[in-house]
């Protein structure tokens, strides 16, 4: 080789070393008392809850992308065993399981990652994230001192973390992650396990140092998080949390955005005023890392939701919704809110904060940096009255309940309370597509005994036999009824009472339906206790048991039991009453149609379906049904309105949308207000309507045309109304009052550099793809009302409603000015006035067509 071709090779490799050696320095992540420090500077980090599998790889980068432009540094998930590791030995990182994939989206959009490996998750999730064979491992006893469980434990954890290394994700390898978090939520239950749970504690801290990450490792909800884990706290407020050592950072890796949604129950709404409130309560108390759970919720694709009655849509009332559209406008006021915590880091890093009292319920805490830098932050915990405070000689007016963010500690940018940004309407309407071709099969009661079975003396429990490959499990057993009964004489039928600690059962007596029992959101207990018609000579009893999830949390939830489990007794016959529990029983697991394989595309013609029989069978129990669609035009989300029907599952072309289930919302869903301290039961929408009758269909999952469409109906409902329909914003409205003395608004511009804005704007912008084509309402003056429901006032600007159309119309997003001069004159002087407009949006024409061209 020639001699100056070794030359280049040595400078090419010592340029590469040296490039190398810059990258490890640089990638560093530490702590101190103030903050994460990453490459040496601290940092206040706000972060978001985005579960992978709880949406689709066609939609994580648009999800990211959106999480930043809201402002946050973060992106938090959870790894969820079970999916990966289904059985013993055999993993899956495939489609919305590529774990990889997702970490490199997020590190491609240019975010952080907090990768919380559990391997225990909660989280709503089935069986809280264990696969089940865990539960069958000899000798196993979960999340305690158990050598069984830790070395399972420690072997998925190796895993992941290996996975992680060797693609380079670890931040002091050059990736995004920057924290890792083992066990989850763990201090009430070590508190009942009491030693055991001590010693399992220090194991597991132990073993995550010993994977040698280079980031630091987080517990949630732990105290006693041995040196160097940091302990973080979850819930709507933790501003009174902190750490159990002084040089630890105050951390806050659940701020609950919203809450998760049960079958049976009401939909949650946590204002984004007291969401806010809570946030600007922890920063300013010295916390410097916020996570939302969630940001986007996503949904429970298959059955993964878990018990008690976990829907399939997991939206939590998340900035970003279920499918992926952004919720004004609890998205723009946080958006708003992490601007403004964002020009107060240089001073929140560097300094305690000095307190001082400006009333019998306010507060000033201020920070100040060492380069003379000052930022404050002007609270009023009053949850009904309004106050007006001095500050550094000048007097601010603080809202109840409400935070005023001064980062120069001077001028208010933001205030938790005072919501400037859009909101949006969203709504579903009908494609220009819908199922057709309808056909069903019946499930073939009579012959449950032909085939695979297992027969026992006594009740077994139901996940022992299923092992979680499907919700249901038949008990049949059979008795003999003396045809000399008394009740065969005109006397009342005999009554079957069942005990189950399924979520369901359905009772059939000689192959028809006698009727059926359901658990609640509040409690899983099932009792069945009602009239059977028997015959006199023997009776075939069919009992199908049904699980809506495994449990998620609890002290050894892997011991608690699913199933029909006793006592079924049969009341009324001549002699009183006749015990069957401990009768002989066989059982049969799943379904016949499940066995067959019917949502699959090659298995659906494994049978005979029945053509045109919607109106003619009526509403009968344990059917199936099968139509075909088109995909429809467009680009937005898409849902099956299924609330003709009544519980079962249904299937994509052969892809899990989910459990279904349209019972009714119980709850008191009165007023809401934002002020005061919130709860799960605040704020509660949906009373007398279906909890959830919206079922996500990702487009990922379509093609262009005849899509299969199957769905396994429990109880009966009307398959020939079912339709698809599709989500957009309709409309979107904004309203500003003209700029007060002493409030400034603040703007960053396309260059990121910040100006002060004397006039107050409001900004109106349509979802993706679409335009503003009308405008409903605009009025500059003294409006009032609500979005959707805005009115005149005394006052109003003639030409408001051409202004605004000739600024608007046509675009994706418009800002007008709030001010006598963008209108023209004052139409009422000497008077504080305000904007409100109210715009239609519309798919634009060329978005449409790309679409369709796509």
């Amino acid at each position: 080789m020639e001699t100056d071709s070794i030359s280049k090779m040595v400078i090419f490799f010592f340029s590469i070393a040296l490039l190398m050696g810059a990258q490890l320095i640089q990638c560093s992540v530490t702590y101190d008392k103030r903050a994460i420090i990453i490459n040496g500077h601290r940092r206040i980090l706000l972060s978001g809850s985005i579960h992978y599998p709880r949406s689709t790889p066609e939609m994580w980068e648009d999800l990211v992308i959106k999480a930043k432009n809201a402002g946050l540094d973060v992106i938090d998930t959870y790894v969820f065993w079970n999916i990966h590791e289904p059985t013993q030995g055999n993993y899956n990182f495939e489609g919305r399981y590529d774990l990889v994939r997702f970490l490199k989206t997020v590190q491609k959009v240019g975010l952080y990652v907090h990768l919380r490996i559990g391997p225990y998750v909660c989280a709503e999730w089935n069986f809280g994230g264990f696969p089940v064979w865990l539960k069958y491992v000899p000798g196993i006893s979960f999340r305690t001192d158990n050598e069984p469980f830790k070395v399972a434990m420690q072997k998925f954890s190796q895993k992941i973390v290996g996975m992680m290394k060797s693609e380079g994700l670890f931040e002091s390898q050059g990736g995004p992650i920057i924290l890792s978090q083992i066990e989850n939520e763990y201090g009430t239950t070590e508190k009942r396990l009491g030693a055991a749970g001590s010693a399992y504690l220090k194991w597991a801290a132990g073993m995550a140092i010993g994977l040698d990450t280079g980031v630091p490792w987080v517990m949630c909800k732990q105290d006693d998080a041995p040196d160097p884990i940091i302990n973080a706290c979850n819930g709507f407020y933790c501003d009174t949390f902190l750490p159990n050592k002084p040089y630890k950072p105050t951390m806050w890796t659940e701020a609950w955005s919203g809450w998760f949604t049960q079958f049976g129950g009401t939909i949650s709404h946590r204002p984004v005023q007291d969401l806010a409130f809570a946030v600007v309560r922890f920063i300013q108390r010295g916390g410097s890392f916020v996570n939302y759970y969630m940001f986007h919720g996503g949904t429970n694709y298959g059955r993964t939701a878990a018990g008690l009655f976990v829907t399939t849509s997991y939206d939590y009332d998340a900035p970003i919704d279920e499918y992926g559209l952004l919720r004004q406008p609890k998205y723009g006021h946080l958006k708003e809110l992490h601007t403004a915590i964002k020009m107060c880091e240089p001073a929140l890093v560097s300094s305690d904060p000095a307190i001082t009292t400006l009333g019998s319920s306010q507060e000033a805490h201020v920070y100040s940096s060492a380069k003379g830098g000052c930022a404050a932050f002007l609270s009023n915990y009053d949850s009904n009255s309004a106050a007006r405070v001095t500050f550094n000689n000048m007097h601010y007016n603080l809202p109840p309940w409400s935070i005023s963010i001064l980062p120069d500690c001077k001028n208010v940018i933001f205030n938790t309370a005072k919501v400037a940004t859009q909101t949006s309407h969203i709504q579903m309407s009908p494609t220009n597509t819908q199922p057709h071709s309808w056909e069903t099969y019946g499930e073939d009661i009579s012959s449950l005994e032909d085939g695979s079975t297992l027969t026992a003396v006594g009740l077994l429990e139901q996940l022992n036999i299923t092992r979680d490959n499907t919700d249901y499990l038949w008990y049949m057993t059979s008795i003999d009824i003396s045809p000399s009964e008394s009740f065969f004489r005109g006397g009342q039928n005999p009554t079957l009472f069942v005990q189950s600690r399924g979520h369901a059962v359905h009772v059939f007596i000689n192959g028809k339906l006698s009727g059926s029992a359901y658990g609640t959101h509040q409690s899983i207990s099932v009792r069945f206790n009602g009239p059977v018609n028997l015959l006199a000579g023997t009776n075939r009893i069919a009992l199908l048991s049904i699980a809506v999830g495994l449990p998620n949390n609890g002290i050894h939830f892997e011991n608690w039991n699913i199933g029909i489990l006793g006592p079924v007794v049969l009341h009324g016959l001549d002699q009183g009453h006749k015990e069957l529990s401990w009768q002989k029983w066989t059982y049969k697991v799943g379904l016949k149609g499940e066995l067959m394989n019917l949502v699959s595309p090659n298995g659906v013609s494994s049978v005979e379906w029945i053509p045109g029989s919607l109106v003619v069978n009526g509403q009968q129990p344990l059917k199936w049904y099968k139509a075909y669609f088109d995909a429809p035009m467009g680009n937005e989300p898409l849902a099956l309105d299924m609330k003709s029907m009544g519980k079962g599952q249904v299937w994509i072309n052969g892809q899990s949308i989910g459990r279904y289930w349209i019972t009714n919302a119980n709850g008191n869903c009165g007023t809401c207000q934002y002020s005061g301290t919130f709860r799960v039961s605040k704020c509660q929408l949906g009373c007398g309507q279906p909890t959830q009758h919206w079922y996500h269909v990702p487009r990922s999952w379509l093609k262009p045309s005849q899509n299969l469409l199957v769905l396994f109906e429990e109880i009966g409902g009307d398959a020939s109304k079912i339709s698809l329909v599709k989500r957009a914003t309709t409309s979107v409205c904004a309203s500003a009052q003209e700029h007060r003395p002493t409030i400034v608004n603040w703007h960053i511009d396309s260059n990121g550099e910040s100006e002060m804005l004397r006039q107050a704007k409001i900004h109106l912008e349509c979802a993706a793809g679409q335009t503003i084509s009308g405008i409903k309402f605009a009025s500059f003056g003294t409006p009032s009302g609500t979005c959707g429901a805005y009115q005149l006032g005394t006052c109003h600007a003639k030409n408001s409603h051409a202004v605004i159309e000739k600024m608007c119309l046509g675009q994706e997003n418009c800002r007008a000015t709030v001010s006598d001069n963008f209108f023209g004159s004052d139409p009422c002087p000497n008077q504080l006035k305000r904007l409100s407009v109210e715009a239609i949006c519309s798919t634009s024409v060329s978005k449409f067509s790309d679409s369709i061209m796509g």
